[in-house]
């Protein structure tokens, strides 16, 4: 093995040296976009207003006319790749790089010890179990078994409370529709049959005598991946019954346009369900479960804050809200009285944002301090008894736990730090490394530092910049600024295997907190919604004058990426400011702001945006960012390799196809403009080891040959 390696590193020192030898060579790669019909009789009016949709038929992903526009932008994109001189080099050190193995923290389900890991390049995580003394841990499920090319992935899995069940689902090409598997924790054998369409739920265990479970009525009529679904529903599956007889227990129409989630109580004699109509804010009801037809009652109705139940005792309801705190805070009710009038304060608000996990009967209250981790640890009375001592600023995560437990798990990481898993004392608070990774990657090496920079109306906005140490500030350096802005998302320290390949090329990453997420709570997410949404798009233009004014890069050295909000962000940018940048990534993103909503569960984020009914105000403010709405013809468009799926329905892919669309119509300037559609895959969650190296691989390549660096290693 270590002469493979050896060898490896060797090709990789001569590629590296032929490229620096044609380095200044970066020649345009010509580029032949695909035709892409115009239909000039597709049009919509809203309060008086006319606007045509010339690339409709996009929406039909099953068409042929689609399907073969598919084929054509994909085989130009491929092609471009391919004629990048480094691409393979990328590739080839993006391998090693990933090859280490990965474990998520342990969790106890009965007499197990439950973790997942993923040994070097392994497309899919394993789960193994292992008994207290039990000298060698056991497979429990392989989902690298599920499918030949690893595009089938676990997607959820919840035991019975003594751990003798187990419901797993799984998502075949990354799709949001699930399966459901019942076992048999222990045999392993399967009971009963497949449950099918499940979407956007969890398992709820009664006993073990059946669970609950949500799922939509898959669309009968045109495309079932972006068909809308909008009546959610709770069921009830009886173990040993077909899944035609499960019992509706609440939603569908008489709750439309709902989210609807459920749990059960620890001690198995609660029912809780959740409903909400957007991404903010649930009504929140409860059903006593040791008291046959018992009625559900409701506690919040109001959908107006947010509202999530903790654990239960024999006296009282344990909830975290936000109501009447933005920041949230911990509050008891007691079991028969459990509305928000008669709630009383356990922990309450502080000036940092909270979220709350329990174990060993405490609470482990994380609080958000300039989007770094504090953790403070609680007991059920609501005495403070310690901060929990953290291995540096960055990101903690779990702490979770029944109540029987002396010792819970969580994972430390940061920008530089690659996640690494402690082991807590729950009674003293001692902690020690339990699973620490090994990579090719010295994390001494490099720095992360926060900064405060001034948004178009002077608001500060945090920016966390990692580079190597000692980095010359120059306006040089490539970079590549990322962010979210929406739906209440605190972008956190993380580390990432794939941004190595920038650092150790003297790139810089940057991350902004923008508003609209929740990184100061409700008020801060509240600033970047509705017609306040343009405060998002300021914020990230800001981030990138920052970093050019102050020389960490340049305009020509600049690269902006986002994820679905976030590549709506990109989109948005480009067309407000074209020249922001020389490279944009818009991945997965939410691009017709006045169609959005029509598709699968897009109704529930009319919260963050609006719809374009709502009002004429509400319809001219979105059509005038919206990106494909608002591209200009004759306009030099930075260098943009937009990237969708076609089993993404999330945020369909008729966005993406719509604004390369007219982005390639109307572009005009050398920059390419491109659009990789990747095939057997979602919004992101549940790829393949290989679906993401190749296109993490895509993205450097494409941005170090737009910004004329060629990468050393």
């Amino acid at each position: 093995m270590k002469n493979i390696f050896l060898t490896t590193s060797a090709l990789l020192l001569l590629v590296a040296c032929n490229q620096n030898s044609v380095e200044t060579d970066f020649k345009k790669i010509e580029v032949k976009y695909p035709i892409a019909q115009k239909d000039s009789t597709v049009k919509d009016i809203y309060f008086g207003t006319t606007v045509a949709d010339p690339y409709r038929w996009m929406e039909n992903d099953t068409s042929a006319q689609t399907i073969a526009w598919v084929k054509a932008e994909n085989e130009v994109t491929d092609a471009y790749l391919a004629n990048i001189p480094f691409l393979q080099s990328i590739q080839s050190r993006l391998k090693e790089l990933w090859n280490y193995d990965k474990y998520s923290a342990p969790f106890k389900e009965g007499d197990y010890n439950y973790y997942s890991k993923k040994t070097g390049l392994q497309n899919q995580s394993v789960i193994y179990r292992q008994k207290e003394g039990q000298k060698e841990p056991e497979v429990f499920l392989d989902p690298n078994t599920f499918s030949v090319n690893g595009t089938t992935s676990l997607a959820g899995m919840n035991f019975s409370a003594d751990g003798s069940l187990c419901g797993y689902q799984i998502s075949e090409g990354g799709s949001d529709w699930r399966k459901l598997i019942i076992l048999n924790a222990i045999t392993k054998e399967q009971i009963g049959d497949t449950l099918m369409d499940i979407k956007f739920s969890s398992v709820a265990w009664k006993k073990n005598e059946g669970f609950y479970y949500s799922s939509y009525d898959k669309p009968k009529e045109g495309s079932q991946l972006a068909g809308k679904t909008d009546r959610h529903k709770l069921y009830y599956h009886r173990l040993g019954q077909p899944q035609s007889e499960d019992q509706l227990v609440f939603g569908g129409d008489i709750t439309p346009r709902r989210y609807i989630g459920a749990s059960v109580s620890e001690n198995e004699k609660w029912l809780f369900i959740y409903a909400a109509n957007s991404t903010y804010g649930n009504e929140m009801y409860v059903q006593d479960l040791t008291k046959p037809n018992a009625p559900i009652i409701p506690i919040v109705k109001d959908m107006a804050s947010s509202v999530n139940i903790l654990d239960a005792d024999d006296q009282y309801f344990y909830i975290q809200t936000d109501k009447g705190a933005p920041n949230s805070k911990v509050v008891i009710a007691l079991l028969n009285q459990p509305q928000s009038e008669h709630w009383i304060d356990l922990i309450p608000e502080q000036k940092e944002v909270l979220s709350v996990n329990t174990g060993g009967g405490n609470f482990f209250c994380s609080y958000l301090k300039d989007a770094i981790t504090k953790v403070l640890q609680y007991d059920m009375k609501g005495n403070k008894i310690r901060e929990v001592v953290l291995p540096g600023l960055g990101t903690a995560s779990g702490f979770s736990g029944k109540r029987k437990e002396k010792t819970l798990f969580y994972s430390f990481s940061s920008y530089t730090t690659p996640s690494t898993i402690y082991k807590m004392d729950i009674a003293s608070g001692k902690t020690e490394v339990y699973k620490k990774p090994t990579l090719q990657f010295n994390s001494e090496e490099y720095e992360s530092k926060q900064v405060f920079y001034p948004s178009k109306d002077g608001t500060k906005i945090p920016m966390m910049i990692t580079h190597k140490k000692g980095i010359k500030l120059d306006g040089n350096n490539p970079t590549l600024l990322y962010a979210y802005g929406g739906f209440s998302v605190s972008l956190t320290p993380y580390f990432s295997t794939s941004d190595i390949i920038l650092l150790e090329n003297g790139g810089i990453y940057a991350v902004a907190n923008l508003r609209g997420g929740g990184e100061y709570g409700e008020s801060w997410h509240n600033q970047g919604i509705k017609t306040k949404k343009q405060n998002v798009f300021d914020d990230f233009i800001y981030a990138a004058k920052y970093l050019t004014e102050n020389k960490y890069t340049s305009k020509e050295k600049l690269a902006i990426q986002g994820e679905s909000n976030g590549g709506l962000l990109v989109g948005a940018t480009i067309t407000q400011q074209p020249d922001i940048c020389k490279v944009a990534f818009p991945f997965v993103g939410v691009m017709d702001m006045l169609r959005y909503h029509k598709f699968t569960a897009g109704a529930g984020w009319a919260y963050d945006y609006g719809t374009a009914e709502d009002s004429k105000e509400m319809f001219d403010y979105l059509k005038s960012y919206s990106p494909v709405h608002n591209v200009k013809e004759g306009t030099n468009y930075p260098a943009t390799l937009i990237m969708t799926a076609d089993h993404d329905d999330r945020v369909v892919p008729a966005h993406s196809f719509k604004f390369a669309a007219e982005l390639q119509e109307k572009h005009r300037g050398e920059n390419p403009v491109l659009i990789s559609v990747e095939t057997k895959a979602g919004h992101g969650a549940g790829m393949s080891t290989e679906q993401m190296i190749k296109s993490e691989s895509n993205k450097w390549a494409f941005m170090f040959y737009n910004l004329k660096v060629s990468p050393k290693k």
